[in-house]
């Protein structure tokens, strides 16, 4: 008998649906911790093929639905911003795996963990005032729509100002963490698309 988690659909699923979902399952590109999420993936899955790799979503099935459920936003705003889909949704995951009202003990909000303007990130000071002074407020960032373009105009702006992805990366993540924060992102980019 085979140790580790059990596949268990539930309800009526035939035909390819099902198979697929097997056959991903088995390939080890989807790991479930319950029957649960099982059959809520088996639910899901047919919209997500439906929809996925269309002009509203171009991001790769291989993310978990926390992600793949901001499909269209991801899309619409990596591309207004000139970056991959598949970059933005590896952030996304990295920071706040698909939780819209996702908050870093550090002050970050949202999807792309923004640091806001008020909240715990007020109170830090840079040489010429408060840090993050210009940026938008915790109420704007927990928006999803809103905190994702301004996640992707954001890391856009870094990748043009510091002429790579890496680069740009590790000025998006924790400023104490050098590149492991790029480097792992990153790896979920190459990883996922």
């Amino acid at each position: 008998m085979r140790n580790g988690p059990s596949l268990v659909i539930r309800g009526t699923f035939m035909g390819s649906t099902a198979l697929a979902l097997l056959g991903w399952f088995l390939a080890g590109q989807i790991e479930f911790s319950s029957s649960d999420e099982v059959a809520y993936a088996a639910a899901s899955s047919q919209t997500n093929e439906s929809t996925a790799q269309t002009d509203h979503c171009r991001v790769s099935l291989s993310y978990p639905y926390g992600i793949l459920h901001w499909c269209e936003l991801i899309t619409e705003q990596a591309t207004q911003a000139e970056l991959p889909p598949d970059l933005i949704a590896a952030v996304i995951l990295m920071e706040s795996g698909g939780d819209e009202a996702a908050y870093s003990r550090s002050g970050a909000v949202g999807l792309m963990q923004v640091m806001p303007r008020d909240g715990i990130a007020a109170s830090f000071e840079c040489i010429n005032g408060p840090c993050f002074a210009s940026r938008p407020t915790i109420d704007e960032l927990l928006q999803p729509e809103f905190n994702v373009e301004y996640g992707s105009q954001m890391l856009a702006g870094l990748v043009s100002n510091l002429g790579s992805t890496r680069e740009a990366l590790k000025a998006y993540g924790p400023m104490d963490v050098d590149y492991s924060y790029a480097d792992r992102v990153l790896s979920i980019y190459e990883n996922y698309r």
